[in-house]
């Protein structure tokens, strides 16, 4: 889902759309603010670029267009209660629950469906339908676009020697259709180089200004080369 932390404005302007603002600064922490210089343009530019190269491929996106240097312009989704994380590689909790080792690939995606910002968040299929957070075909529909979603990633990212270990994508609908709403900040982004650089950040690590605005830049970099 749209993070609280970049809800501070939310305007709807004369033609009724959705204006969503990045600020400079992430929460590291429970209560914790950490400031990072341009961060919000950065994440702005970042959503932008892959917006822009997923419609490319006719994922629907809800994403119009950049505004101010900070913010982008949605069509005014209503936002689905859970969002859908993508494991191409053995995070923490998984490699533990199946005594495997961390960042060990996958042959095949894992999606796990988180609700809500809690600390024990996940929940199954079942959960979603039975408490009305959507039909079993908007979830059908949903598990079709993640497919494809982490298929042109994973493609764009291995063409420049990376690899995407972790996304998690959001959904609102509009008019009844299911559009993809959220993210690909370094909130959401979790990318590994194929071998040294000394550039990157431990995207599950991010709990300094320093490590945020290093991975923040490593992808920012990437989308401007």
């Amino acid at each position: 889902m749209i993070s609280e932390q970049f809800k501070a404005s939310l305007p709807f302007d004369d033609q009724n759309y959705l204006v969503v603002e990045y600020p400079d600064f992430f929460l590291p922490a429970k209560n914790k603010k950490a400031k990072v210089k341009d961060l919000g343009k950065k994440f702005a530019m970042i959503n932008s670029f892959f917006y822009e190269y997923l419609k490319k491929y006719h994922i629907p996106c809800a994403y119009i267009k950049r505004s101010k240097s900070n913010s982008l312009v949605y069509i005014k989704f209503q936002e689905l209660l859970f969002s859908v994380k993508i494991l191409n590689s053995l995070d923490r909790r998984t490699a533990k629950l199946f005594s495997q080792k961390e960042g060990d690939p996958l042959e095949l995606p894992v999606f796990e469906y988180h609700y809500g910002n809690f600390k024990d968040s996940l929940v199954c299929e079942s959960h979603l339908i039975a408490f009305d957070l959507c039909t079993n075909e908007d979830l059908k529909i949903i598990n079709r676009i993640c497919s494809k979603v982490n298929a042109v990633l994973k493609a764009f990212f291995e063409r420049r020697s990376e690899t995407v270990a972790e996304v998690i994508c959001s959904f609102g609908k509009y008019e009844n259709k299911i559009f993809l709403v959220d993210d690909f900040t370094p909130m959401s982004l979790k990318v590994f180089p194929n071998g040294d650089n000394k550039k990157w950040s431990n995207p599950y690590k991010l709990t300094t200004s320093g490590e945020m605005r290093k991975y923040t830049d490593y992808l920012f970099n990437i989308t401007n080369s």
